[in-house]
């Protein structure tokens, strides 16, 4: 997106790209004019809204960087309007250096990352921070998902700019709940396989307990329905 190009390719950093090679390249970025904030499209959207965490960047009154994890259910970031994300603050380690930064400096970063499928996402917006009784209505549209813990505050950031990123570097990870429903088709099967050897175990028990000699090889064909070959046969070459 324009936006986040000329907010990230500061004199500094056109310098850098200079040395590096790579000005040309970043440069054609800067070809389309700053036409102001970036809204989010459906699919920056819809990721924002499918993911369980993020890293959030806020910067203090002596210029150090600071970054905090917030996680929650999936959808738990809310995408109030193309321009909006909001969510519910719950009580953490009561340290609140992002809040006491947002205070002094509400420009912020955000980066999203989806392990599993090799996805992320870096924004750039002005972050506030307020009570929650500031905005009972906001508040209870937001409590519809959130992160469970003792509600504190309300966070919103406005959507300043946003880029995708190359998925370069990013290790496949899957949450539980990802390898649950992954997994799911493997067990139903494992399970059935179960079945059927506690069936066929429970008829040779009966078999046995009637005095009856055990059925010969083969009688009961391996999954797939294939049979075994029979004793003396040459194998298959």
């Amino acid at each position: 997106m324009s936006r986040y190009d000329h907010i990230a390719y500061t004199p500094s950093v056109r310098r850098a790209q200079e040395e590096m090679g790579s000005a040309t390249a970043a440069g054609r970025r800067l070809r389309e004019p700053d036409g102001g904030p970036d809204p989010l499209t459906g699919d920056a959207a819809d990721f924002i809204r499918g993911l369980d965490g993020f890293l959030f960047s806020s910067v203090s009154e002596s210029g150090w960087p600071y970054i905090q994890f917030r996680g929650g259910p999936p959808g738990f970031v809310h995408v109030l309007d193309p321009y909006t994300l909001g969510y519910l603050d719950v009580r953490g380690n009561r340290q609140y250096i992002t809040t006491g930064n947002v205070r002094g400096d509400d420009r912020v970063a955000l980066f999203f990352i989806d392990h599993a499928r090799r996805t992320r996402l870096k924004l750039f917006g002005r972050a506030t921070v307020v009570p929650v009784e500031k905005d009972p209505a906001l508040a209870e549209r937001l409590d519809s998902t959130r992160t469970e813990g003792t509600v504190e505050q309300l966070v919103t950031i406005r959507v300043e700019g946003y880029a995708w990123n190359c998925p370069n570097h990013i290790t496949p990870r899957f949450s539980q709940d990802e390898l649950s429903d992954a997994l799911a088709p493997v067990r139903a099967r494992m399970a059935r396989l179960e079945e059927e050897n506690a069936a066929l175990r429970a008829e040779l028990d009966a078999r046995r307990g009637d005095g009856a000699s055990p059925p010969p090889d083969g009688a009961f064909p391996p999954p797939g329905g294939a049979s075994p070959p029979s004793r003396g046969a040459s194998p298959a070459s």
